[in-house]
């Protein structure tokens, strides 16, 4: 049944996965030279694994075993197997059967058989469930829809990995042996299930890099200074209670000990005579293979790699990028890197600054993650200024910068703050997007819970940093925004709003409307907010202004007055300083302020966001970041940081659980600074440097000197933190996105539905697909998207219901009256010419000819000014009622998936790029937001006394579209243009379809890591 071009080996079908443990694995098809892998993997799989794959016992493979297991067509028999470290630990293979469950000798047969066999040490990792997602997708591809296995009762482990895979499947028992069958299509349950395990299992891999057991620094210096040394200070003044190893080939050997750290000091990691969860690696580029190859030997499980000198350096370092990851996956290892800034888990049990920002950040709510070592300490240093030490405003969870991110990345943070209770903010900068289809997905689904805030550099460019190895993403940065928007992400422009809104919605309750009350001593400051309240969309209320000496207990009043008002959604509270009768400032009016207004927040019911915007009151700002008194009692020096309570509710006022939080003793550290100490600088006398030889086994490392206290500062005001803006306009942005985010969030809870047509003929659209692409390929590479015929085009459009009006080709006047004789008049005479085409400003269309005479005069006009007709290509359509010309395009981007766009036809759309977008498949509510977003969409409803036209036929055709390119992936590309909507129906007047080969949809297809 097999070609020979089938049977060359298949290297797309190889992917590195994520298994159930965090850790990960690769899936290869078996080829021949894997025989000695396989006798290996046999020998170490016990005897009642063996007899639950055979029925009897096996103890070892015959050598027509071995090469039955190895050799394979990859059609008919197929064989894939897990690996870590270039070992097998599972296999799987399918055989075809016929309907008797024989060997298939003939076409047709879609049925295979199944059988899997995992390692014993390895079970339990999920190894069994990624490689049926794996072997099934292979199965598709080969034309099988069906499996059937068979297995002992006694296998209650493999019964449950088919049962648990959410395929449709019959259960049967006969002779002593359950045969399960189930097809192979997916469902939306299998669907569910995967992407539930490949979320649990990137959450657990992340979670593993963020709280280890054990850390080694490998590169640590000798002297003060330089890169190594400087992240194990950092490591070890962030209090991380666990094991600290430093790692340098220069050590004595033996083993020796860093002081002043008191750090086990080993000249390799193969020597540290305990495990190691997490290494961070500060060597030259070149030294990179030797190290990731010791640490996947000792059994490392994630690797931060400091190191430049990789893809950013050129084609020669982005190669040597590739290789890293390789090798790092190979072993089971994540990688954060190359070329990154660290991580950081502010946790009371972890306090893990694996980093080179000096100073451990605050712990709060938000999660960072950065591509930019630059951006990140640019973030942790302006959270620091907002709010520092624990349990601030400004305090964060985790944070984690990932350089050129080879392989760790903002969707895999995105797994893990999704159901971490810690996070209640995600805050993503991001300068590419290597996976954008999986990044929406995630981002919606995280958005649904939590805020996601994302700010994205080099847009305007459509490249990414050279250290970034990504698919180029042809779709303009607008259509990007438009998709984050339908996503529910919160998409700003700089630093600073990424930390403003940040602050705001992990603070914040989510406000239930646009309505806003204002309220302060200064009437400018009130009027300043008002006019940007109205700039951002919001409905402000009428400013309530009080006296300019009013007291804290007059805002008090004022603001309890305003959260009690039923048609106030949220409140600003503007405030300038008082200065008394003998013209001095009150030295405690910032803390009273602030105190008087957390009062009467704390008591609104129900709560609603306030925000303050002040000049020139830095006391109020500082008073009001800072924790509450009760969360922010000093530890006693070298004791344990104490729990407090969670320290801001949850955005969106869904309860959290209670968390714990670590005070930091003492006063507010400096600000952050970027620069590690300078090698070579000279220590003080009490941290002079020594490498002492161990001569007794040497103890884990401690946790850093304890800090003693500073002395005490006033105490913060009591009730909940309260975001300060120093700008009218950055609380209101601020306020203004929580507002349209706190909508998504409401109407996701009712997404609509995917409607099903009982007039569409799907699988009469894909074979006629099929025979067209057969047809292209004899004349065109279909790899690459090639147009349809015309007649072809319009074909299969009406598969999906939507009809495109006759354009009958007119190349002589004589042609053209013949054709508006069998269309009967009025028609429409225009060109099609490529430079002519949607240009009806250049005057290349005619309409309302109503008889011969007239056609044939505005046949010779358009042939006097345009050209010959064989330029102009003109052609005949009937009349259509009047109405408004729209566009509706939908297109595949290789990276971004499918999207369906909107948008006037001409200058609207383009010239003025007013255009709405969607992700496919679109639902009935998509597209009913989707018309109703363009700026120009008040034509469609009646703007200036104008009939309005019928939205509902539009966004009937917008879904029909959206089928078209869902069902069919070899649809790449439908243009409808122009669509004329009228008071009642619309007409298609032109259309072009684009088909190709469909690419592997990673995240359509089966759980896989991307690959760059």
């Amino acid at each position: 049944m097999q070609s020979p071009s089938d049977s060359v080996y298949p290297a797309h079908w190889e992917a590195d996965v994520v298994l159930r443990d965090g850790g990960t694995a690769r899936i290869r098809p078996i080829a021949p030279d894997d025989a000695q892998r396989l006798v290996s993997f046999y020998e170490q799989v016990s005897d009642e694994s063996k007899y639950y794959r055979f029925f009897a016992p096996y103890p070892r493979l015959s050598d027509r075993d071995v090469h039955r297991f190895t050799h394979h067509d990859y059609v008919d028999r197929v064989g894939l197997a897990a690996t870590v470290g270039g070992e097998f630990i599972a296999t799987v293979r399918y055989d075809r059967i016929d309907d008797r469950g024989r060997p298939a000798k003939e076409p047709g047969a879609d049925q295979a058989e199944v059988a899997f066999l995992v390692q014993d040490a390895h079970q339990g990792r999920g190894v069994a469930s990624a490689l049926l997602e794996h072997i099934a997708a292979v199965a598709r591809e080969r034309g099988i829809r069906r499996f059937a296995a068979e297995v002992l009762p006694a296998n209650t482990k493999m019964i449950k990995v088919f049962t648990d895979a959410g395929y449709t499947q019959q259960r049967t028992f006969e002779d002593g042996v359950v045969r399960l069958e189930f097809d192979l299509e997916p469902t939306e349950q299998s669907m569910a299930v995967m992407r539930g395990r490949e979320q649990r299992a990137e959450a657990r891999s992340v979670q593993r890099l963020l709280a280890p057991g054990s850390v080694a620094v490998i590169g640590t210096g000798r002297a003060p200074g330089g890169v190594g040394r400087s992240v194990l200070r950092n490591l070890l003044d962030s209090g991380y209670p666990g094991r600290v190893y430093a790692v340098n080939h220069a050590f004595p050997e033996g083993g020796a000990r860093l002081d002043p750290e008191g750090v086990p000091g080993h000249r390799s990691v193969p020597e540290i005579p305990e495990p190691v969860d997490l290494a961070v690696l500060a060597v030259p580029a070149a030294q990179v293979p030797d190290v990731v190859r010791d640490c996947g030997e000792h059994g490392v499980r994630g690797l931060v790699i400091l190191s430049s000198g990789y893809a950013e350096s050129g084609p020669e370092g982005r190669e040597r990028q590739r290789a890293l990851l390789r090798q790092a996956r190979s072993y089971g290892m994540r990688l954060i890197g190359p070329n990154a800034f660290g991580l950081i888990n502010t946790a009371p049990d972890v306090r893990l600054n694996a980093s080179l920002a000096p100073q451990m950040p605050g712990a709060g709510r938000i999660g960072l993650f950065t591509q930019s070592g630059a951006i990140g300490i640019a973030l942790l240093s302006g959270l620091h200024r907002r709010g520092p030490g624990d349990g601030s405003i400004a305090g964060i969870s985790t944070f984690l910068s990932a350089g050129n991110r080879a392989d760790l990345s903002g969707n895999d943070l995105l797994q893990y703050w999704y159901d971490d209770p810690a996070t209640d903010v995600a805050i993503l900068y991001l300068e590419s997007i290597g996976d954008p289809r999986k990044f929406m997905r995630l981002a919606r689904r995280t958005a649904a819970v939590k805020p996601v805030v994302v700010a994205k550099g080099a847009r305007h460019t459509g490249t990414a940093p050279l250290g970034h190895t990504v698919p180029t993403v042809r779709i303009p940065d607008s259509t990007v925004s438009a998709l984050m928007r339908q996503a529910g992400v919160i998409r700003v422009d700089t630093v600073t709003e990424l930390i403003d809104a940040g602050l705001l919605l992990a603070s914040q309750p989510l406000p239930a409307g646009p309505r806003v009350a204002i309220l302060g001593n200064s009437e400018s400051l009130a009027l300043l907010t008002y006019d940007a309240c109205l700039t951002e969309g919001l409905r402000p209320l009428r400013p309530h202004v009080l006296a300019a000496a009013a007291t804290p207990e007059d805002f008090r009043t004022a603001l309890s007055a305003a959260l009690a008002n039923g048609l106030c959604d949220a409140v600003v509270v503007t405030a300038i300083p008082w200065v008394g009768e003998e013209g001095v400032a009150s030295p405690g009016e910032g803390a009273d302020l602030a105190a008087a207004l957390r009062e009467a927040a704390s008591s609104a019911a129900p709560a609603k966001p306030v925000t303050v915007v002040h000049l020139a009151m830095d006391a109020l700002a500082d008073a009001l970041a800072a924790p509450p008194p009760s969360e922010a009692t000093s530890p006693q020096p070298g004791s344990a940081p104490p729990p407090s309570e969670a320290i801001a509710p949850r955005p969106g006022g869904a309860p959290l659980p209670s968390e714990v939080t670590a005070s930091q003793p003492g006063s507010a550290p400096p600000p952050l600074k970027a620069a590690p100490p300078q090698p070579g600088s000279t220590p003080q006398p009490s941290e002079a440097t020594a490498l002492q030889p161990a001569s007794t086994p040497l103890p884990p490392a401690p946790t850093g000197p304890p800090q003693a206290p500073a002395p005490a500062t006033s105490a913060p005001a009591p009730g909940p933190l309260i975001p300060v803006f120093p700008a009218a306009e950055r609380a209101v942005r601020s306020l203004a996105q929580a507002v349209r985010y706190a909508k998504w969030r409401r109407d996701a809870a009712d997404p609509g539905r995917v409607p099903e047509y009982e007039d569409i003929e799907e699988a009469a659209a894909g074979a006629d697909i099929d025979r067209l692409l057969d047809e292209l390929a004899r004349h065109a590479d279909i790899t690459r998207s090639v147009p349809l015929p015309a007649e072809d085009a319009h074909a299969l459009l009406a598969r999906y219901g939507i009809p495109v009006r006759p354009a009958h080709p007119a190349p002589d006047p004589d042609s053209a009256v013949r054709a508006a004789a069998r269309l009967g008049y009025p028609v429409a005479l225009k060109t099609t010419a490529p430079h002519l085409r949607h240009r009806p400003d250049l005057g290349g269309v005619r309409l309302d000819l109503t008889g011969e005479a007239e056609l044939r005069r505005a046949y010779a006009e358009l042939t006097d000014f345009l050209g010959k007709p064989e330029e102009l290509r003109p052609v005949v359509q009937p009349m259509v009622p009047r109405g408004v010309d729209t566009v509706v395009r939908a297109a595949i981007d290789p990276a971004a998936g499918a999207v369906l766009s909107f948008g006037l036809a001409g200058a609207p759309s383009q010239l003025l790029g007013d255009t709405a977008h969607r992700l496919i498949p679109a639902t009935d509510r998509d597209v009913a937001e989707q018309i109703r977003s363009i700026r120009t969409a008040p034509l469609l409803f009646g703007w200036r006394g104008s009939q309005p036209v019928d939205t509902a036929a539009l966004e009937d055709l917008l879904l029909r579209v959206s089928r078209l390119v869902d069902d069919h992936p070899e649809v790449v590309g439908v243009d409808l243009e122009p669509v004329v909507v009228a008071a009642h129906g619309l007409a298609v007047l032109d259309a072009t379809v684009r088909l190709a080969r469909p690419p592997v949809t990673t995240d359509l297809g089966p759980r896989r890591m991307p690959a760059y």
